[in-house]
């Protein structure tokens, strides 16, 4: 899977910021059709997304297009836009309440498609939902999520766990990208150092952001620590070393080490590789 530590909203409608996103040092980004423009910006920032993602170059970011729903007046023109558009990478369709909504999605756009986690009903399905042959990746929208379970804000976002785990899990067991839901204090680098230490914990891949000021942040959390990296080559070649004299275990550290934490060290260190190749 691509490094997807860092996913940046962008609104569509927002010339400068469209402009400065080439730059940032965003693994993903999505570009957002949906709730960051308002009503009366639908159509423009439609049009403006649609000219920059032809003439920009956002190097080897991710970019995703955030659509309005079907039931919009603005989501079948938006799907229409982006369809087969050659610079977006996928489509995200919000409020994913169900795998018939992405065979709608399906039907009209070309692109790899990520779904919006942020219904209570979305949550439920999360398994269905994962399991679609034209998903590639979910993305949870925890302030959604918030409102429609009436669920009060806590720092250890203890009332949302039930649905952030259902969805770590639905995405694990299709093997598909998912990233956390949005940190709103975007000052509080304490608190959204915390959160993404929570994620990433949880087994999220990334975190949503709403600011270039998380970048750095989320960055540095969803990456390996070069400690670990280190320990996961040790535990490599030690393993390596106790199959080749017949033995099924190596120890490392005072550790058992058997095959199934050497996928794990496997896997951590080629996600190491593949976050140095975005840097070349």
């Amino acid at each position: 899977m691509r490094p997807c530590r860092s996913v940046l909203y962008i609104p569509a409608s927002k010339e400068r910021a469209l402009e400065k996103a080439r730059e940032l040092p965003a693994d993903a980004i999505i570009f957002d059709l949906e709730d960051a423009v308002a009503p009366e910006e639908k159509v423009r920032a439609r049009a403006l997304l649609s000219d920059e993602l032809h003439r920009a170059d956002f190097g080897g970011r991710l970019r995703i297009v955030r659509v309005n729903g079907l039931e919009t007046p603005w989501g079948a023109a938006d799907m229409l836009a982006f369809a087969g558009h050659p610079g977006a990478d996928a489509v995200l369709v919000p409020k994913v309440n169900g795998p018939e909504d992405l065979d709608a999605v399906g039907t009209r756009v070309a692109k790899p498609l990520w779904a919006m986690l942020e219904t209570a009903r979305g949550c439920l399905n999360a398994a269905a939902i994962a399991a679609h042959p034209r998903l590639e990746g979910m993305v949870m929208g925890t302030n959604d999520l918030a409102r429609e379970l009436g669920a009060r804000h806590r720092a250890d976002r203890l009332p949302l766990m039930a649905a952030l785990g259902t969805c770590v899990l639905a995405a694990r067991a299709e093997s598909k990208l998912i990233v956390d839901g949005v940190f709103n204090a975007f000052r509080d680098e304490a608190g959204l150092r915390a959160e993404c230490e929570q994620g990433r914990d949880m087994g999220f891949d990334g975190k949503t952001l709403i600011h270039p000021a998380q970048l750095e942040i989320a960055n540095a959390v969803f990456a390996p620590s070069e400690e670990e990296v280190a320990l996961a080559r040790r535990q490599i070649e030690a393993y390596a070393e106790a199959r080749a004299k017949g033995e099924g275990v190596a120890v490392v550290d005072g550790r058992i080490v058997e095959n199934l934490h050497v996928a794990t060290a496997k896997a951590l260190t080629e996600k190491a590789e593949a976050i140095a190749a975005l840097a070349v």
